[in-house]
């Protein structure tokens, strides 16, 4: 099994890196800036302080994405205190563990057709977290996600679509999850506030032009903490008033 670089061990050690579910005082709204290629993409994601950063790989229908060479210069820039997420479509399993192993990223989510076996053959070189994307359009999404064995689930429109899905469908849901599709700083407190999710996943919605706008990043940021604190409050009065 392949084992993370003292640098990656270094990270996840740090007492202040994000709180994974279930984790004692757990709380509070994750968010995520995916999509980062750039060098200022992270400098701007460093200042705005976010809770993941994502990294598309070796996925060239994507604009975004960043090869597996390249990752790793990339991701060293990142602040220690951001866990680094690289966003795989079917990439060979032995090629994320080799990442996970070099210190280049600290998280794996698939995003493809990787199914359980995938999962487990994963599982059998690294000890990476997984994370695993579903689109979802029906009931039958949401139950396939909530019966995943990964160690969190992103529920998502699509690979990169862009555009938001019928949050009702996710109300439901049992487990922590990634909400993603469509958000951006204007929308993602009505998501925080309307499905609860553990986190949320941003790429387009900070963007101009195609590219990573900082002000578009801070602007998230902000925005998820205050629906987080907002929820949080309302959840606290809820909780007062049923006493």
């Amino acid at each position: 099994m392949s084992r993370p670089s003292d640098a990656a061990r270094g990270r996840r050690a740090d007492p202040e890196a994000p709180t994974w579910p279930g984790a004692k005082g757990d709380g509070g709204t994750r968010v995520k800036l995916c999509g980062l290629s750039r060098p200022q993409d992270v400098v701007a994601a460093n200042d705005v302080r976010p809770d993941f950063v994502g990294f598309v790989v070796d996925f060239p229908r994507s604009k975004r994405s960043v090869s597996s060479d390249d990752l790793p210069g990339l991701t060293s820039l990142v602040a220690p205190r951001i866990e680094r997420v690289g966003v795989f479509v079917d990439e060979p399993p032995h090629v994320v563990a080799r990442l996970f192993a070099q210190g280049a990223i600290d998280v794996a989510q698939l995003h493809g057709g990787e199914d359980e076996s995938y999962l487990a053959e994963l599982r059998a070189l690294s000890d990476v977290p997984l994370w695993q994307a579903f689109s979802v359009r029906t009931p039958q999404d949401v139950a396939r996600a909530e019966a995943s064995t990964a160690d969190l689930v992103l529920l998502d429109n699509g690979q990169g679509t862009g555009k938001m899905f019928d949050w009702s469908l996710v109300r439901g849901v049992r487990r922590p999850f990634v909400l993603a599709g469509g958000l951006s700083p204007a929308s993602v407190g009505e998501a925080i506030a309307a499905v609860r999710p553990w986190g949320v996943d941003m790429s387009s919605g900070v963007e101009t032009h195609g590219t990573k706008d900082p002000a578009k990043m801070r602007a998230a940021v902000e925005a998820v903490r205050r629906a987080a604190k907002r929820s949080a409050f309302l959840g606290d009065e809820t909780t007062r008033g049923a006493q």
